[in-house]
C-alpha cells in the first residue's frame, strides 16, 4: 500500500482501534507514533514488540487530545523520531453518555475537546508540513451515532458529526496540496463501548454482535485511505462492519417547494407536509438503519 518509510500518527493508540490500525500500519513498513493512555509498562512493551514484529520505528507520546501544547509537541517528537509525518489518524475519544435533560456541562465539553477539538488541534498542526512536503493523508473516526443517531448522546454525537464537517473542509482546503481527508464510522467492540447495557434479551444480542466485530476488522480501510493508492478519494465517508464497507450519502437537498407570491406560516403549513412528509428522515437509531446481522 506505499505505506513503506512514511510516518504516522494515530491517536488512541494503546488499545482497540487505534492499536489494530497502528499495527496494520507497522506491518506495511510504516513508522508509528502511538498515543493514549494506559498502563507505562504495558504501553512499553506494546511498543517494543511492534517494532521488533514489524521492523519499524514505533514511538510514543501521551498527548491529552485536549491540550493545544501537547498536541503540538507530539508532531515535534514525531518529526524528531522519524523525520516526517506523513499520516494522521484522528481516533482518540472517550464516552459520557448521559440522557440529554440530565447532561452536564463538564459531559458536554469533555467529549467535545477530546473528539473535535483535539481532532482540530491536532489536524491543524500538522497542516503546515502536509502543505510543505505537497502530500499528506488525513483519516478521522466518526460514528454512526452521529450520522443516524442514539440515545444519551448528545455531546458524543455533535463532536462526530463536527468531525465529518472538519474532514470535509480539511479537503476543500487541502486539495491543491495533494493532502486526503475522509472519515470512517467503525463498528467494532472495544474498551470504549464494553458498557453497553445488556439486561433484556434484544440487548444482550446485540452486545454478541459487536463483539463479533473486532478491531482489526476496521483497520484494512484505514490503510488504503492512508496510502498513495486511495489518491483521488477525499472528503468521503466510509463505514466499516465486519466484513462491509459502507459508502454514505452527504447532506444534499431531496425536495423543494416553491411559491412565486411568498410564503406565510398559513401557506407553509397548507402544503408543506404534504410536499415533505414521504421524505422526512425519521427518528432512527444506528441499530433500527443497520437491522441485518454483521456479514
Amino acid at each position: 500500500m506505499s505505506l513503506k518509510g512514511k510516518s504516522a500518527i494515530v491517536t488512541g493508540s494503546t488499545s482497540g482501534i487505534g492499536q489494530a490500525v497502528a499495527e496494520a500500519f507497522a506491518a506495511e513498513g510504516c513508522n508509528v507514533m502511538l498515543n493514549g493512555f494506559g498502563d507505562a509498562a504495558a504501553i512499553e512493551k506494546l511498543r517494543a514488540d511492534m517494532a521488533k514484529r514489524c521492523g519499524v520505528n514505533v514511538a510514543y507520546h501521551g498527548a491529552d487530545m485536549s491540550k493545544p501544547a501537547q498536541i503540538a509537541d507530539l508532531v515535534a517528537k514525531t518529526n524528531a523520531a522519524f523525520g516526517s509525518v506523513d499520516i494522521l489518524v484522528n481516533n482518540a475519544g472517550i464516552l459520557r453518555d448521559v440522557i440529554f435533560h440530565k447532561m452536564s456541562a463538564s459531559d458536554w465539553h469533555d467529549v467535545l475537546a477530546v473528539h473535535l477539538n483535539g481532532s482540530f488541534y491536532l489536524s491543524r498542526a500538522c497542516a503546515a508540513q502536509f502543505r510543505e512536503q505537497n502530500g499528506g493523508a488525513y483519516v478521522h473516526m466518526t460514528s454512526t451515532s452521529a450520522l443516524i443517531g442514539n440515545f444519551g448522546q448528545a455531546n458524543y454525537m455533535a463532536a462526530k458529526l463536527g468531525i465529518m464537517g472538519l474532514s470535509r473542509s480539511i479537503a476543500l482546503d487541502m486539495q491543491r496540496f495533494k493532502v486526503r481527508s475522509n472519515c470512517i464510522a467503525p463498528f467494532a467492540w472495544t474498551r470504549m463501548i464494553d458498557s453497553i447495557p445488556a439486561q433484556s434479551e434484544e440487548e444482550k444480542l446485540r452486545v454478541e454482535r459487536f463483539q463479533q466485530m473486532t478491531p482489526e476488522k476496521i483497520a484494512p480501510l484505514v490503510v488504503y485511505l492512508a496510502s498513495d493508492r486511495a489518491e483521488g478519494i477525499t472528503g468521503q465517508v466510509f463505514g466499516v462492519r465486519n466484513n462491509e464497507v459502507f459508502l454514505f450519502n452527504q447532506p444534499r437537498p431531496i425536495r423543494s417547494i416553491h411559491r412565486s407570491d411568498g410564503w406565510t406560516p398559513e401557506k407553509l403549513d397548507a402544503q408543506l407536509k404534504g410536499a415533505f412528509s414521504a421524505s422526512l428522515t425519521p427518528l432512527e437509531r444506528s441499530g433500527d438503519v443497520f437491522s441485518w446481522d454483521p456479514v
